[in-house]
């Protein structure tokens, strides 16, 4: 792998408004691009916005939707990838050929190169179909990428299958944080009331940032995502409101023995930066698991238990709007 300066962003996006969320973008590309950044994440859905999607109409949907690569936005990160040379990666709503409406992450490339990953757990509106694909690519500067989009790193094995397929670099990009859960020992929701005085007295959201209902609750997987398969992190994430909920922010970036390069607990737009060593890659622990694996005892991965439910399901069980 060779040597690169990523960067992460978390942001407040406005719901249902493309062209604020998208005039966002290029003012962080910039400040990435004048620090000599090649590669930057932006948050799941930042493009369209995303918890108050799971209230809309399919029409209302596909109001907001487009094409890939087609579409406006699309079409806007690559010529922001153009010109900046830099690999930028943010989300939106896809509008598939055959009708379909998908949670996806798109990734620009300076070459005109251009990635879909479509969120393989999507739950956020029954009008919205799930991924049924790894996404893992090549980048022009010379490194390999894979996406996997929120819940998507919940689930060890997705993370496993990217690394497998020869991902140094994971784009995590996720809305989550100060969720509704059905857990009593993670997320849960935070005060508005916080959000809205951050300004006179930031150490209160912070502190709720930097608890379980944020910091505390990704250190409880995240780091293991990264150490376990021997790659590097960047977590992006929304920060603030979202329609009934407050984000957590944490932008993250995270190296191959699962230590935090740089993270933040900021309640603001934020954008980190750092520089991922290729060598470290190179020698992680987790690199050298992947060979010492033993296929033929892990039929039992792949084989239904009986007990699979579906992912709106399973993400809504037992939590009350």
């Amino acid at each position: 792998m060779k040597n690169i300066r990523v960067a992460t962003v978390q942001f407040h996006h406005t719901n249902g408004d493309k062209q604020a969320n998208l005039a966002v973008i290029p003012r962080f590309v910039e400040q990435a691009a004048q620090q000599g950044v090649k590669l930057i994440t932006f948050p799941e859905c930042c493009i369209t916005g995303y918890w108050f999607l799971r209230k809309l109409s399919r029409e209302e949907l596909l109001n907001l939707a487009e094409p890939a690569p087609a579409g406006p936005s699309s079409q806007y990160l690559l010529r922001l990838a153009q010109q900046h040379d830099m690999t930028i990666g943010a989300g939106l709503i896809e509008f598939a050929q055959d009708g379909s409406l998908y949670n996806a992450y798109v990734v620009a490339m300076p070459d005109g190169q251009f990635i879909c990953h479509r969120k393989i757990h999507c739950f956020i509106s029954e009008h919205m179909k799930s991924g049924d694909g790894f996404t893992v690519f090549d980048t022009p500067q010379g490194c390999r990428a894979a996406v996997l989009t929120c819940y998507d790193n919940n689930l060890g094995e997705n993370v496993r299958i990217v690394a497998l397929q020869g991902a140094e670099i994971l784009l995590a990009p996720h809305q989550t944080g100060g969720c509704r859960t059905g857990s009593p020992f993670s997320l849960g929701l935070i005060d508005r009331r916080l959000w809205d005085n951050r300004k006179d007295d930031p150490a209160a959201i912070e502190a709720e940032f930097a608890g379980p209902k944020g910091r505390q609750w990704l250190m409880t997987w995240l780091p293991a995502r990264a150490f376990d398969n021997g790659i590097f992190v960047l977590f992006s994430n929304g920060v603030g409101p979202d329609d009934d909920e407050v984000r957590t922010g944490n932008a993250m970036i995270l190296d191959p023995y699962g230590r935090i390069v740089t993270d933040t607990c900021k309640a603001d737009d934020v954008m980190l930066v750092a520089d991922l060593e290729g060598a470290l890659y190179d020698h992680a622990p987790g690199r050298r698991r992947l060979k010492a694996r033993r296929p033929e005892l892990y039929t039992p991965l792949v084989t239904p238990t009986g007990k699979e439910e579906d992912i709106r399901k399973v993400r809504f069980d037992g939590i009350k709007e």
